[in-house]
């Protein structure tokens, strides 16, 4: 059967999300707000009591962070998502002071350094007083990760001589400051375009790449199981469906069980075919030779992080033996489902190949282990939910540690045998 795509997206275009991993509400009042993972991640860093919250009230012109004379209000990482110009949407992150002390102050510290994996860019705020010692180091670890930064002096109104702390910040820290008052207003502007100068040009990766062109006929196969609700579609099934339109694409929708008769209706066969992964051997059965194939997960796998590298990773389930650990990663969180394809389908299509004692364990959102050499294999999700960056860095954070990672929808293609057939971005 084939859906008619207006039917598609009255029924699940927006978010926000819930139950289960990219599923989307049918009925949502946030029709135009675009994802927090396609939003551009910009955090604040700097030590406590130095203004972080404020400041982000005074950028955003709103009573968005809880703001408190006493230090350490900030705890944990909050997000913001709204829209700024001349950036567009983006999500702000007020982040913990990273000079917290105690036992708490270390886990805080620590979740504000995860902080670091998912920005695209940081604000490293300060008031120009102490030794620039704690600054010093944090700048470090932002530039080793590559990490665009802005200096923000902050609380200029309090400051007798801001010209030579700006000074003593460029000389001490290597970054001319942009100085601001969350008080007054003052810089504000000048902050937002500094912002923009360095975050540089957003570019926008499409979903299909040069999979899909204009006029092509690309034929979508979505199975509605569990996973997806009566009502919703996955998220990335209905990015991929705007990505396409976007192209001046023919779209057509099918489920698995409608695929030979949607094949029939057209007088040529699709140019592409994208299908739920977990149907992936059943689909290249019946599709036909002109075709190509790859499934949502594998365009995921292009569009988050590095396709090629984990297409290389599917590889490492051939060396698995019955003693490996494989870490499953999902980037949302949701209460375990029948069958889920993370939990379930494809542990026991590993444990059928290799053996029953093979040892799975499982993180979600944003949990991501130090320390990843106990395990033979990484297994990640889409990760339709986080942005490119987290991605990216946990890739980077795998190969740096000598484990192969790969995600779900290439891991089956691998064990079904038809890897070589798919076509990736």
């Amino acid at each position: 059967m084939l859906y008619p795509l207006f039917r598609i997206f009255r029924n699940a275009c927006a978010s926000p999300f819930r139950g289960t991993e990219g599923a989307l509400d049918a009925v949502s009042p946030n029709l135009n707000q675009a994802p927090q993972a396609v939003r551009r991640h910009i955090a604040i860093f700097g030590r406590r009591n130095v203004g972080k919250s404020s400041l982000l009230n005074a950028i955003t012109g709103q009573s968005v962070a809880i703001v408190s004379d006493q230090p350490g209000t900030t705890t944990d990482p909050v997000n913001r998502a709204m829209e700024l110009l001349p950036l567009g949407p983006v999500v702000f992150i007020d982040t913990a002071g990273f000079d917290d002390e105690g036992a708490v102050g270390t886990l805080r510290n620590e979740r504000t350094r995860r902080v670091v994996d998912q920005a695209d860019l940081a604000l490293l705020v300060t008031d120009g007083s102490g030794d620039l010692k704690p600054e010093c180091e944090w700048l470090a670890l932002l530039q080793r990760r590559e990490l665009p930064t802005v200096l923000v002096l902050n609380k200029v109104d309090t400051i007798d001589d801001v010209q030579s702390v700006a000074l003593r910040l460029k000389v001490v820290l290597g970054l001319e400051p942009v100085p601001v008052s969350n008080v007054t207003g003052q810089g504000m502007a000048e902050l937002r375009q500094a912002m923009a100068r360095a975050a540089g040009n957003d570019e926008q990766l499409t979903i299909t790449g040069a999979l899909a062109a204009k006029g092509d006929t690309v034929l979508l196969v979505m199975p509605q199981d569990p996973q997806a609700p009566k009502g919703r579609l996955i998220l990335p099934q209905v990015q991929t469906i705007r990505d396409l339109l976007d192209k001046d694409c023919t779209v057509l929708c099918c489920t698995l069980e409608g695929l030979e008769r949607s094949l029939a209706a057209l007088r040529q066969p699709p140019a592409l075919i994208i299908t739920d992964s977990q149907v992936f051997k059943a689909v290249y059965e019946l599709k036909p030779a002109q075709s190509r194939l790859t499934s949502f997960s594998v365009l995921m796998a292009a569009l988050k992080g590095n396709v090629a590298v984990m297409a290389r990773g599917a590889a490492a389930i051939d060396r698995l033996t019955p003693q490996s650990r494989i870490l499953i990663a999902e980037a949302c969180t949701h209460a375990p489902m029948s069958e889920d394809i993370g939990r379930e389908k494809i542990p026991a299509m590993i444990r059928r190949r290799v053996g029953e004692s093979v040892a799975f364990d499982l993180v979600s959102g944003k949990d991501w282990p130090a320390d990843l050499t106990p395990y033979d294999l990484i297994i990640h999700c889409g990760a339709c939910m986080f942005n490119r960056r987290l991605m990216q860095s946990r890739i980077a954070r795998a190969q740096e540690q000598a484990v192969p990672i790969t995600n779900y929808g290439l891991a089956i293609a691998h064990l079904q045998g038809i890897l070589p057939q798919v076509t990736l971005p």
